[in-house]
């Protein structure tokens, strides 16, 4: 009897630990390594229909927090989700196939970009990234949204439609 309620408290523990990392995310962790020349070429490659940008493509195009320190310019055309990232981060790697199948879904509505967080360390302290995934939801006129841990892909997609392509309806 008690060795069958130790089985099952351990099962339950694993379960809530399991929920609780999907729920709050990874902590994000960076190295103090710089980024080489060729990580930053590899950075402009298109991953589908998701770029994984630098510090000067984010600039270029979704916000020049240099230019702009008072009050948010977007810089694209289109709304556009940025999911801050790392590759040891289980969440991330979760999530990962549901932006794949969102930038599929609104391929030339919506633009899809990966920072990696260990990469580009000085975009995740502009946005105060601490905990991974945290996805930035930006509509094309208005203020951006953040928001963390990892998302189903019923709850990416509805968000998507709120927050980024019902504007002006």
């Amino acid at each position: 009897m008690h060795q069958e309620n130790y089985k099952t408290m351990k099962k339950i523990t694993i379960a809530l630990i399991s929920l609780l990392m999907l729920a709050t995310g990874c902590t994000s962790k960076t190295t103090d390594g710089a980024v080489s020349e060729k990580e930053t070429n590899n950075n402009k490659e298109k991953k589908g229909n998701i770029m994984e940008l630098n510090v000067k493509e984010f600039k270029n195009k979704v916000f020049d927090y240099e230019k702009n320190t008072q009050v948010w310019k977007f810089e694209g055309d289109k709304p556009a989700v940025v999911d801050f990232y790392a590759t040891w981060c289980g969440p991330c790697k979760m999530l990962s196939p549901i932006i794949d199948e969102m930038s599929n879904k609104y391929d030339g509505k919506v633009d899809f970009y990966k920072i990696d967080v260990d990469k580009q360390e000085e975009l995740a302290a502009v946005f105060g990234i601490r905990s991974i995934p945290t996805l930035l939801f930006i509509p094309k006129e208005g203020e951006p949204t953040i928001m963390q841990g990892a998302m189903s892909k019923t709850d990416m997609d509805s968000t998507i439609q709120k927050l980024l392509l019902s504007q002006g309806k």
